[in-house]
């Protein structure tokens, strides 16, 4: 590939995902890691990206997530009524007998306490939605098990990945810490991994996110928007990024 190609399949992938690592580009067009970094400072020098840590961002990327980890009880004071919105909006697609996946996140946890009465098969590796839906007895209820985040109460690492690789399910619903371009993010790689897993290995694949989640990144990108069938979100959406987003996936509204 000539150097100008070069240059503009860089520009046109970070345009898309609105950030792109030199490893990424290493992998993808095969070619030596100093190459990808002279590139990368043209395109930065040229004011046509921004150069970061181990890649660069898109000049239209509106903004940075914090370099920390919010834990679970930080993120239950935010948020609050539109999470609970989602989750009550998003119960609707689940029907007694199925088998669905929950991931971890305090969305997913309100989105839990919606279903307490309905008799369906869960499989969660997050502690949190464990004890919340062990209230209903009559709830099939799997904990997968693994190595414990205590920050976000979630389940990882290869003894959780191994679990689900050989399980099926109707639908899953999982959360992210952002969502950009084609991309969705969380901070941890371990958990994304697991939910990246729980989502290919689901027949319809639900994103519950707030609106506060749009246009932002973090570090590890799990997903694409356009393998998605529903992301639900709350009615707080801008117009912009309900358009922007509506033409990779469905947007559903809760409370529109």
């Amino acid at each position: 590939m000539l150097k100008k190609e070069r240059l503009q399949w860089i520009l046109e992938k970070i345009n898309v995902k609105g950030v792109i690592t030199v490893n990424d580009i290493i992998k993808e067009l095969g070619v030596s890691d100093m190459t990808v970094r002279r590139d990368l400072d043209e395109l930065d020098k040229e004011g046509l990206l921004i150069r970061i840590h181990g890649g660069a961002q898109s000049i239209d990327t509106p903004k940075v997530k914090p370099k920390y980890e919010k834990s679970n009880t930080e993120k239950q004071e935010l948020q609050i009524e539109e999470k609970r919105a989602i989750a009550k909006f998003a119960s609707q697609f689940i029907q007694d007998g199925e088998t669905v996946f929950i991931g971890p996140g305090t969305t997913l946890e309100h989105f839990a306490h919606e279903l307490i009465a309905k008799n369906i098969r869960v499989v969660t590796n997050s502690l949190p939605v464990f004890t919340i839906l062990n209230q209903n007895k009559s709830t099939d209820l799997i904990l997968t098990g693994g190595e414990y985040r205590d920050i976000t109460g979630a389940f990882v690492g290869s003894l959780t990945a191994n679990y689900l690789q050989n399980l099926k399910f109707s639908k899953a619903f999982v959360s992210a810490n952002g969502v950009f371009g084609d991309s969705v993010a969380t901070y941890s790689e371990n958990e994304g991994e697991i939910q990246r897993i729980a989502l290919d290995n689901a027949f319809e694949k639900f994103l519950l996110v707030d609106h506060e989640k749009f246009n932002k990144y973090d570090f590890y990108d799990f997903y694409n928007v356009s393998k998605i069938d529903h992301l639900v979100t709350d009615s707080n959406i801008s117009e912009d990024a309900k358009e922007k987003f509506g033409q990779l996936t469905d947007i559903m509204v809760a409370d529109e």
